[in-house]
């Protein structure tokens, strides 16, 4: 078994089966430490993994002073804190009244969205033509009523009329207070 100063002298110049020696060496324990600290096998895995990447990354940098295990550990450790304030910086509450940050919807969140817009869809394609023209140009196309109107060769109230109906329609159609 080559000594530690060996096996950084060999990295340092490259050599593959150093930082195989290396991993063999210390994966073990790095995971033990990490699982102990994370109490995520999976999540453990990821940092002994970055350890090592780091590692090689920067081998021709490296400047080990006591035993390489200590330095192992100790990046173990600094790669865990990394992540939990990185965690942190993420579950604060935001300042000045902004949105909390949140996690990206999951599949589930997805399936409601895409339930929710078919039945939009449906009671959105029982409005008369006119009405439904309304509605999507204002919700959709963000335009005013005088636009509206101009596209749709109509009064500005009559536009809006329209939009005003839709909309009623449209809200009892989604509360199920009519029938399709």
């Amino acid at each position: 078994m080559l000594d530690d100063a060996l096996l950084i002298w060999r990295l340092k110049r490259g050599r593959v089966d150093a930082l195989r020696e290396i991993y063999d060496r210390h994966k073990a324990g790095l995971l033990k430490l990490a699982i102990s600290l994370t109490g995520d096998v999976g999540l453990s895995e990821d940092v002994v993994q970055d350890v090592f990447v780091k590692l090689a990354e920067s081998r021709d940098r490296i400047g080990i002073q006591g035993s390489l295990r200590n330095y192992l550990f100790a990046c173990t450790v600094n790669r865990i804190r990394s992540l939990r304030r990185h965690e942190q910086c993420l579950r604060q509450t935001p300042l000045d009244g902004e949105q909390e940050i949140s996690a990206r919807p999951g599949p589930e969140h997805w399936a409601v969205l895409n339930e929710q817009m078919q039945h939009l869809q449906a009671a959105l394609a029982q409005l008369p033509p006119e009405q439904r023209e309304a509605v999507a140009l204002h919700f959709e196309a963000g335009l005013g009523f005088r636009q509206i109107a101009r596209i749709q060769g109509s009064s500005v109230h009559t536009s809006h009329g329209r939009y005003r109906y839709g909309i009623d329609k449209l809200r009892q159609l989604l509360n199920g207070e009519v029938s399709p």
